[in-house]
């Protein structure tokens, strides 16, 4: 008969789904960030100069703020206390670009508040950088070798590490959106209608997590149903 890994079964549609899912999510956070970087805020900040206020005025001032290359590709790391700002958001003075930067300053007040979401996900990066990449390696590898089931619930139980991070990033990411959004409208750095096109970018950006949780527990779901059915016909 085969094995199914092999060939097509039925719960391809499960990693179909996750991927339209992601595809769905990425469409909308481009579009709408697109639209609002075209809507320069009235106060004319920069991203930068609105990330340094927020610092300033959370009473954070060990965080650097440095320039990255690409396109949305802001982050904080607080490994090294380093707030990295895009080319689109680092000297974009758009709504768009104040409220990624405003987002990614609540995960630096996250980091200086000891929020504990946070914290469990940093501990999860090695854990879960070893899962994605040798969990579906260890569960083939179980496979080739005569369906070995110990390597294969190895690498199942190890991905499943990978997709734990996932879920984990989702309460971290919102909570950093709703401080954003919170700490813009407070410090009077945005009028109360461009705080609300900000909510709207910052939400349209949570649809990539939550799509991306959703995708990975999917394709959790469907080596369990996959390796799972082997087994109990061997």
């Amino acid at each position: 008969m085969g094995y199914y890994g092999f060939y097509f079964d039925p719960t391809y549609f499960l990693v179909l789904i996750g991927a339209v899912l992601c595809l769905l999510a990425q469409a909308r956070v481009s579009s709408t960030y697109n639209k609002y970087a075209k809507v320069r805020s009235r106060t004319g900040m920069t991203g930068a100069q609105a990330a340094q206020k927020i610092l300033q005025m959370s009473g954070i001032y060990d965080v650097r703020i440095e320039h990255v290359a690409g396109s949305l590709t802001d982050h904080y790391d607080p490994a090294n206390k380093v707030l990295r700002l895009s080319d689109t958001v680092y000297g974009s003075s758009s709504v768009a670009a104040i409220g990624v930067a405003a987002h990614e300053c609540g995960h630096a007040v996250q980091h200086d508040k000891g929020y504990t979401p946070l914290q469990i996900r940093s501990a999860l990066v090695p854990a879960a950088n070893i899962g994605s990449k040798a969990g579906i390696p260890l569960i083939l590898l179980g496979a080739i070798l005569g369906m070995n089931q110990i390597l294969i619930q190895i690498g199942i139980w190890v991905f499943a590490l990978a997709v734990l991070f996932q879920v984990v990033t989702l309460p971290v990411e919102f909570n950093a959106s709703g401080r954003a959004l919170a700490m813009l409208g407070d410090y009077g750095m945005l009028e109360r209608d461009e705080v609300s096109d900000c909510k709207k970018v910052l939400q349209a950006a949570a649809l990539t997590y939550v799509a991306a949780a959703a995708a990975a527990i999917l394709q959790l779901l469907r080596l369990v149903l996959l390796f799972g059915r082997r087994s109990s016909r061997d």
